[in-house]
């Protein structure tokens, strides 16, 4: 069938050639519904973005990556104990970003929804920083990505040449970030459908690599006692008391959990988006969560002596862990160009969403330079200037760290809040909307829902009833508790080496966003743009 628009003009014009398939038309229609037409390619079934989810979750590899932060402030129990309480707490969060994307399926996501859910008299104000809190995120989890892989290819060559640590220098991990956010914008533009079949490929190494890496570190290596593992606490932060020093710990297993939603920033190029996008977060944080689990509990029985691996490695022991299990320096470094390879393929995968962040917004007016960052390639189908403005300030940001290097953790320390912060407005709003009832089930008679100035309908994926407001008000419990600790410094005694600045970060973002909202864009941004309706005359496609 052949689906047709009325643009805000009024002027009636096909938004298909005649060779679009039924589904395309049927995804296509969901978009219309929203007010947006429909200008990227989707080249993205369940399993290409099921692999895409897994690649930039990616959390065997993020629970080694940030196993410091749980083991100073928590221990190898705080670890254990914090990561079931994360995943239990994303899976509820994700459940609730199932529900919102069901009713959206937006690459605006979080601040798409806030402006949909929230009173008229707010929803500018609320979606436009909402917007901003979703771009710092995710651009910073996109400086994270290409810091923690440059540096961890440091760590492979200090490993192989430990003289090497005589000439580390902090410029050097800069240019090897350069080269991996470079590669992973080439990757993005080169081709359209490049990005979903790298991605395929990455969740097989993601797969394959969990056993390549934990059958020689649980067979080859010397373990400890269950008590050491279970029943082993440490406070080496000084905080008042354990329970403290555990949730300021907790924090480095959400690092492991960041980015999960990446696949929702995609939703305009899946197919059956408004069912696969829920399937696949769930999917992903299950696969995810469960290889995570079982890297933990083998990392925390073969790790031996921490404190030798800390001297030999201060940034990332797991790569000493690695060596001295194996008893072999060739076999850890495989085991750990296998973690920097997937850290690689996340850093690719977020690039990816942040650009389509980025486009989502401005087109909706919502950034400096909008008219250009919402173009899109004839060719290839890409927001190719998002992609760019991403990459760019992703290597400016580097910058920082020739200089001091506890200066750019504190710029990408801003992911967790800025994301955290996002999804709490959001799943907010929807507790308000669904225990006022707010939302009604979706009709074939809808032809506009789910925007600004149009009613609320739920889409084919939710949780219902009682169980759905429960996980709701858990989810916005497990937010606030996030949000509120992503501040804290690791320990008591706060030095310029041991300071939180996602705190500056985060304030200064806030405070530029809404100086610039205050003097330009309250001018030209009034939320999610209504492009185009679906022309009543033709039947829509079900969602």
């Amino acid at each position: 069938m052949e689906l047709n628009f009325v643009s805000k003009e009024g002027a009636r014009t096909s938004a298909f050639a005649t060779s679009v398939t039924a589904p395309s038309s049927r995804d296509d229609a969901t978009l219309a519904r929203l007010g947006k037409r429909p200008v990227l390619k989707r080249n993205f079934g369940f399993m290409a973005i099921l692999g895409f989810s897994c690649t930039v979750l990616i959390t065997w590899e993020g629970s080694l990556i940030g196993f410091i932060s749980g083991l100073q402030n928590g221990g190898p129990s705080g670890i254990i104990y914090g990561y079931i309480v994360v995943w239990v707490g994303t899976l509820s969060v994700f459940a609730t970003l199932s529900e919102l994307v069901s009713m959206a399926p937006t690459s605006g996501g979080q601040y798409h929804w806030v402006s949909m859910l929230a009173p008229p008299s707010s929803r500018k104000f609320f979606g436009y920083i909402t917007g901003w809190l979703e771009i710092t995120g995710w651009q910073s989890l996109v400086a994270s990505g290409g810091y923690v892989t440059g540096t961890m290819i440091q760590g492979i060559i200090l490993l192989t040449h430990p003289d090497y640590a005589n000439n580390m220098q902090n410029w050097h991990g800069t240019l090897l970030f350069w080269a991996v956010v470079l590669l992973s914008y080439g990757i993005n533009t080169a081709v359209g459908s490049l990005l979903a079949k790298f991605e395929g490929l990455f969740l097989v190494i993601h797969l394959l690599g969990f056993f390549a890496t934990i059958f020689p570190l649980a067979l080859l290596s010397e373990h400890s006692d269950s008590q050491a593992v279970f029943d082993s606490f440490l406070n080496l932060g000084g905080w008042q008391t354990q329970g403290l020093a555990f949730c300021i710990g907790v924090l480095g297993n959400v690092f492991a959990f960041l980015g999960g939603d990446a696949a929702i920033h995609m939703s305009e190029e899946i197919r059956n988006a408004a069912v696969v996008v829920p399937r696949s977060l769930l999917t992903g944080l299950l696969i995810n969560g469960t290889l995570g689990f079982g890297m933990l509990i083998a990392t925390l029985y073969c790790m031996g002596d921490i404190d030798a691996a800390l001297a030999e490695n201060p940034h990332y022991p797991f790569m000493a862990i690695f060596r001295n299990a194996t008893g072999s320096t060739a076999g850890a470094a495989v085991m750990s160009a296998i973690v920097v390879v997937m850290a690689f393929s996340a850093t690719t995968g977020c690039l990816a969403s942040t650009s389509r962040v980025y486009w989502a917004f401005a087109r909706d007016r919502g950034l400096p330079g909008w008219r250009i960052l919402k173009k899109v390639s004839p060719r290839t189908s890409i927001p190719i200037y998002s992609v760019i403005t991403t990459a760019v300030i992703a290597i400016i940001l580097s910058l920082v760290n020739i200089g001091d290097a506890t200066a750019f953790n504190g710029v990408i320390s801003i992911s967790t809040a800025g994301l955290f912060g996002s999804y709490l407005v959001a799943a907010s709003l929807l507790l308000y909307r669904r225990v006022t009832g707010g939302i009604r089930v979706a009709t074939e008679d809808d032809v506009l829902t789910n925007t600004v100035g149009s009613s609320l309908t739920w889409g084919p994926w939710r949780l219902r009833g009682a169980l759905g407001i429960a996980n709701n008000v858990f989810s916005c419990i497990y937010l606030v508790f996030i949000f509120f600790f992503s501040f804290w410094p690791p320990s008591l005694e706060v030095t310029p080496q041991t300071m939180n600045y996602a705190v500056l970060v985060f304030g200064a973002v806030i405070l530029f966003s809404m100086l610039y909202y205050a003097i330009w864009a309250r001018k030209v941004y009034n939320g999610p743009i209504i492009e185009s309706i679906p022309y009543a005359g033709i039947p829509s496609a079900g969602i």
